[in-house]
């Protein structure tokens, strides 16, 4: 497949990316890498391979990051706090060995291969998974380019499903990854400005794999850590989203990709076949360190069992 040049915010992705102005002389588009410590992220993903800006170190990158560190809603569930500045993520992800959704990967990630000397612009994405609905654009994920080479290289680190690793940002490009499939398909947009589309392998039955389900939309209109920071306002507080009104945790490995919605335990694998259980509530604690490499504090335990007796059906 020959790869046209993609455009990044009016950037080609055969090209540096342009200075935006600031009269502080601070680059709002990037991401904190140098006051990440490397080392300690590096060791939360189980990465152990080179540090150099290549390909198959993004790749390996995205595998462990996304096989690492669990998704989760655990403060927005709770209504707390969640800053989204690198050194607090970094605290929660890293050093505390929590997981977070997806503005908080995205953004430690991004950190992260800006760090090893790669170029990385934010984008955002609008879940869709099949409905009808227009939903805010409130995902963020990543476009991704070797120094030297004209590719550019979707990652999607935060959605909780992976994909173990990156896919290349053009046109009908598909990617599997331990029996993971995913592809992207680039539509006419109004005004001018070209839909992209993320597809993933749809749940299935051992009689009847899975085909496909739109995953999200997105353009490819730069966004900034101050917009991800506005949506994850959204999806942190707004009454309208899902993640305050109850439990989310996900778990990806190659073999299986474990999903906890309040205590409805989905268990997918490749092929698409899923089994389903119910987690008793005095279950949840030992369900949350073994399957998905989650400790909550006790406090937080007994807050979330107090918001699940109380919380209005859906």
């Amino acid at each position: 497949m020959t790869s046209p040049s993609v455009d990044l915010g009016g950037v080609s992705s055969a090209a540096p990316a342009r200075d935006l102005p600031s009269p502080t002389g601070h680059r709002p588009d990037r991401w904190s890498g140098a006051l990440l410590d490397l080392d300690a992220y590096l060791a939360r993903i189980g990465y152990e391979g080179p540090r150099e800006p290549t390909l198959p170190v993004l790749r390996a990158l995205q595998r462990a990051h996304t096989t690492g560190i669990p998704f989760e809603n655990v403060h927005a569930a709770l209504g707390r706090e969640l800053p989204l500045d690198l050194p607090s993520v970094e605290a929660r992800l890293v050093h505390g060995r929590r997981g977070g959704y997806c503005l908080e990967h995205a953004g430690l990630f991004a950190a992260a291969v800006e760090r090893l000397g790669f170029h990385v612009t934010g984008l955002m994405g609008r879940i869709s998974l099949g409905a009808a609905k227009v939903l805010p654009a409130s995902h963020g994920l990543l476009a991704v380019r070797v120094p030297g080479e004209a590719r550019t290289w979707l990652c999607d680190v935060g959605f909780g499903s992976g994909p173990l690793g990156p896919i290349e940002l053009a046109d009908g490009a598909r990617a599997a990854y331990d029996g993971w499939r995913h592809r992207l398909e680039r539509r006419p947009g109004t005004h001018g400005i070209d839909q992209w589309w993320l597809y993933q392998s749809a749940p299935g039955t051992e009689a009847v794999p899975g085909s496909w389900i739109d995953r999200l939309t997105f353009t490819l209109t730069a966004q900034y850590p101050v917009d991800y920071a506005v949506a994850s306002h959204y999806v942190g507080s707004h009454p309208g989203s899902p993640f305050v009104r109850r439990l989310f945790v996900q778990r990806m490995t190659p073999a299986l990709h474990h999903a906890l919605d309040g205590l409805t335990h989905v268990t997918t694998r490749p092929d698409g076949t899923t089994t389903e259980r119910e987690v008793v509530p005095d279950a949840l604690d030992g369900t949350l360190r073994e399957v998905f490499g989650l400790a909550l504090a006790e406090e937080e335990l007994r807050e979330l069992a107090a918001r699940r007796d109380t919380a209005p059906e859906d």
